[in-house]
């Protein structure tokens, strides 16, 4: 089965930091971009960011611009996503999928595939 195996997630204070990671299993990332979400109780799953498959070319949404990173290591088959500054409207769980390329249309869902379980983040103090 393919999929991505999600990673990193926990509890973290107010403008702390987490380190996210999305595993391939069952396929290569070399020709796909990759996108992260996140899906807060109550509220429908959004797009984070995005990062193609050949040139690095990243995207954002605007409440992370300055605040995530997002990259890939295509020899590990795995996807990153550095999170600082971490405010209390970011926790949620945290997905990631494939798509052929990200595009004006990254953020939405249509089109990505190969969902992992996610990975629950929480800011509290």
């Amino acid at each position: 089965q393919l999929h991505f195996v999600e990673s990193g997630g926990g509890l973290v204070q107010p403008g702390g930091s987490l380190r996210l990671s999305c595993a391939a299993s069952g396929f290569t990332l070399d020709y796909y971009a990759v996108g992260w979400f996140r899906q807060a109780p109550g509220k429908e799953r959004e797009g984070v960011s995005c990062i193609s498959s050949s040139d690095g070319i990243t995207f954002y949404e605007d409440s992370v611009k300055g605040r995530f990173t997002i990259s890939r290591d295509n020899a590990k088959s795995t996807a990153f996503l550095q999170m600082d500054r971490l405010e209390p409207e970011d926790p949620a769980i945290y997905y990631c999928a494939v798509r052929p390329g990200c595009g004006r249309t990254w953020s939405q869902l249509r089109g990505y595939n190969y969902w992992g379980q996610g990975t629950q983040v929480t800011v509290s103090s």
